[in-house]
Formats: structure tokens, C-alpha cells, sequence
């Protein structure tokens, strides 16, 4: 009975053997197929070109420097704007104010009735910019933004918190002023007055923008 194992264990592993074998041959004849037929590929692809000889320096295309990034139009334009519109801190709004108790403005040609509605709320207020705690650049620099941007947003009414300036140094309200100033620089600043109390009263200003044509 062992002998007859042993003869079927070394039939089995004879088998297994020759399948390994035709395994092997199969795959190297799948290669060398491959082989002839990228060898045949490339044959046809350089008899279609024909003869080719390397580019003399004369001949070469010049390699051109990366150029800039570009600079977008609109931003740019935005950039000068900007510029142009820069806020003076020697204008001097006081003569051109109103003597009344909220020190109102009101641009050449726009009437009194104007000033008077916006005092009493005639618009609604779309958008405000709180200045609280900034410096006079700071200040300065973040009005011009924000008018910049309500006006491309085509909104007409805005509320600027300048603060009372309780905070500040002899406890006078250095911003309110300026910002008073400021305004009357900007062409796109119909008329503006004192906030009521309900909207920050002494320490706000209410602005009416130019409408978008």
C-alpha cells in the first residue's frame, strides 16, 4: 500500500511539474509576441518619418522666459480708484454743515426735504461700518473701502458708528469729525446727518449714496 502512495505522490508532482512548464513556455511566447509586434510597430513608425538628423543651433526655436503673472484689469483699475478717491485729513467740513443740532449735509442741489427724510428714517439702512477702536488711518482708509463697496453694490443708505469718544483722550470725539470730513471728499455722498437714538444718535451718521444710473 506505501509503495502505491509514493507512485501516485510522484505522479501528482510530475503533473504539477509539466503545468509549471507549459505555464512558463506559454508566457514566453506571449513576451516574445509582444516583442516582434512593438519591434514591427516601431519599424513602420520610423520608415513612415524617414531619415531625420538633429536641429543645428541656428535652427533651434529660441526657449522664452516665463512671462508675469497677469495683472487683472478690473482689480488694477480698482487699485487707482482707490487712489484718486484718497481722503484728506486738511479738508475742513465745518462751513459747509448745517447749524442744526445734528450738523447735517446736504450736497449742491439736493434739497433740505432730502436731509430732513433721511433724518427720519425715510431709508432703510442696507449696510453700516462700525470705526470703534480704530486709528485715524485705519479709520480713514477702511470708509473709502466700504463707500467704494456700497456704492458698486448700488446700495443707498449706510450708517457709519463713529463713536462719542468717551474712550478716547480728553474724551472727545475725534472720529466723529473726521468722518464728517471725510464724507463731504466723496462724490458719491448725496447728503448725511446725525443718526437717531435708536441708531447710535450722537456716536452714528446716516449717509445717503448717489443711486447707480
Amino acid at each position: 500500500m506505501a509503495g502505491i502512495k509514493d507512485f501516485a505522490a510522484l505522479q501528482s508532482l510530475r503533473d504539477r511539474l509539466k503545468q509549471q512548464e507549459e505555464a512558463r513556455a506559454l508566457a514566453e511566447a506571449r513576451r516574445r509576441e509582444e516583442e516582434a509586434l512593438a519591434q514591427r510597430e516601431a519599424n513602420l513608425f520610423r520608415h513612415s518619418i524617414g531619415q531625420v538628423a538633429p536641429l543645428r543651433a541656428s535652427e533651434k526655436a529660441p526657449h522664452a522666459p516665463p512671462l508675469p503673472e497677469p495683472v487683472a484689469r478690473h482689480h488694477l483699475a480698482d487699485e487707482q480708484a482707490a487712489l484718486a478717491q484718497s481722503l484728506s485729513d486738511e479738508f475742513s467740513v465745518e462751513s459747509l454743515l448745517e447749524t442744526d443740532e445734528g450738523l447735517s449735509y446736504a450736497r449742491t442741489g439736493i434739497g433740505q426735504e432730502v436731509v430732513r427724510k433721511l433724518r427720519r428714517g425715510h431709508w432703510v439702512t442696507q449696510s453700516q461700518l462700525d470705526l470703534h477702536g480704530m486709528r485715524t488711518d485705519e479709520a480713514r482708509e477702511a470708509l473709502a473701502e466700504f463707500l467704494r463697496l456700497a456704492t458698486r453694490r448700488g446700495l443707498r443708505c449706510v450708517r457709519v458708528i463713529h463713536g462719542k469718544g468717551l474712550g478716547s483722550v480728553n474724551r472727545e470725539p475725534v472720529l466723529k469729525k473726521k468722518v464728517r470730513n471725510w464724507l463731504v471728499q466723496k462724490e458719491e455722498v448725496l447728503a448725511f446727518c446725525q443718526a437717531r437714538a435708536a441708531d447710535g444718535g450722537a456716536g452714528a451718521v446716516m449717509v445717503l449714496l448717489k443711486a447707480q444710473s
